[in-house]
């Protein structure tokens, strides 16, 4: 086995010659393999499902938690999301040299902006085997060749994955190099992935808040990140009260190992008594642990005492946290204190609350009336999504097609000189 300098180097290399040779791909081409790549998986059910398998049983045999191995799980509707996923990104309208802004200036030449790839894009994620497709399916579309590595705990699925994404991209005649999986869990390797400047334009790591703490600490290549999900819901004085319930049920457990799954509640003390007591017996009797305020604890004894720490954990668990605030201005100087800028919610039936809270809270996919659940690229139109960006640069919120161009300036003219 070749040292991972050396195999690291040639993956770089790899995926600098195709990146050249996707970009001009035509949108026929990209979206051939894209279906192909569908028809692949369809095909490989029963092999993805055994590989999926070999991870799973290594991963209860190391006790990984729960929501870890949620996320590891591959079964038939997962792998249907994948093929759907794949064939909505086919769907999907190219961004690649779509010209926008195009005007004339007094001096007779045109000026606009043209989307472009961005080049090779590193993508280092963990437990969750279907983002090795969905990371492959936008990369591909929007012209842009990748480097993918998957979390140990994955590597047979993720291989798996990969010799379909493979036989998709040689079935419509384009460079396998497009996508390359990296087939050894080595440490080291993304040690060298985020250093590798020469080849690789942008780095998205997709995982917990340690890994993408270390990317972007070490990282020699731009980093698209988000460092967790920690979400609010406020319940507004002016809210429906049976609405509020079952979206606040909903976004807490409709699944809890997501970025986008509800981790901190606050009610508005006004409308407390009329929800709480109802909202609280529906989330314990869903086996949810509650932690609250000394307000909140009043309404049940099952509720134990929150922390200062509460306030600002992504549980990824069946945990809430809960506080009564005196009202609107008070729930958005708390979420804009301990949020992480992923998503937040408002119920209320007052559009100038709803309006304020739109505006004044600074996260990257703000919600009224809704679940948090929905913070995700399917859900979104866009067919799939990298990851969902709390940065303010280069793209922020749900990271699809457009999250993975750039734009370069365009001039035309006739013979034009500067005078």
């Amino acid at each position: 086995m070749i040292d991972i300098e050396t195999y690291m180097l040639d993956l770089g290399r790899q995926a600098r010659a195709a990146s050249h040779e996707i970009a001009r791909a035509t949108t026929a081409q990209k979206n051939g393999a894209l279906l192909a790549i569908a028809d692949a998986i369809d095909a490989a059910r029963e092999v993805l499902l055994a590989a999926n398998l070999e991870d799973l049983q290594a991963a209860k045999a190391k006790n990984l938690q729960p929501a870890l191995i949620d996320r590891l799980e591959l079964n038939q509707d997962r792998i249907d999301g994948m093929i759907e996923g794949l064939r909505q990104v086919a769907a999907l309208d190219d961004p690649v040299g779509a010209i926008s802004d195009l005007k004339y200036r007094p001096s007779g030449i045109q000026v606009g902006k043209m989307r472009v790839p961005l080049g090779v894009i590193g993508i280092i994620y963990e437990s969750r085997p279907n983002v090795t497709c969905e990371a492959a399916s936008l990369c591909l579309k929007s012209g842009n060749a990748t480097i993918l590595r998957g979390g140990s705990e994955a590597i047979h699925s993720n291989q798996a994955i990969a010799a379909c994404v493979t036989e998709g991209l040689e079935k419509a005649g384009l460079n396998k190099h497009v996508v390359q999986v990296l087939d050894r869990p080595d440490r080291d390797a993304v040690g060298k992935l985020i250093t590798m400047s020469e080849y690789v334009d942008v780095i998205i790591p997709r995982g917990g808040k340690g890994l993408i703490e270390r990317i972007s600490a070490d990282a020699k290549v731009p980093v698209i990140k988000h460092l967790d999900g920690n979400c609010h819901l406020y319940i507004d004085d002016k809210a429906d009260v049976d609405k509020s319930i079952a979206v606040a049920v909903n976004a807490k457990t409709q699944r809890y190992g997501t970025c986008c799954t509800l981790e901190s509640l606050l009610v508005a003390e006004a409308i407390a008594d009329k929800v709480l007591p109802g909202l609280l017996q529906k989330l314990l009797d869903c086996g949810v642990e509650l932690r609250g305020c000394e307000k909140t604890r009043s309404f049940s004894d099952a509720v134990i005492p929150a922390t200062e720490a509460d306030w600002e954990t992504e549980y990824l668990a069946p945990i809430l946290s809960i506080k009564i605030v005196a009202g609107l201005d008070e729930a958005i100087a708390h979420i804009n204190q301990y949020s992480s800028q992923h998503t937040e919610s408002i119920m209320t039936e007052d559009l100038h609350a709803a309006q304020r809270f739109l505006r004044e809270v600074d996260s990257s996919s703000v919600m009224v009336n809704t679940s948090t659940r929905f913070a995700d690229g399917f859900e979104y139109g866009l067919g799939a999504e990298i990851g969902i960006s709390t940065d303010k640069l280069h793209a922020r919120g749900p990271v699809g097609l457009e999250g993975l161009t750039s734009q370069k300036f365009i001039v035309l003219g006739d013979g034009h000189i500067r005078v």
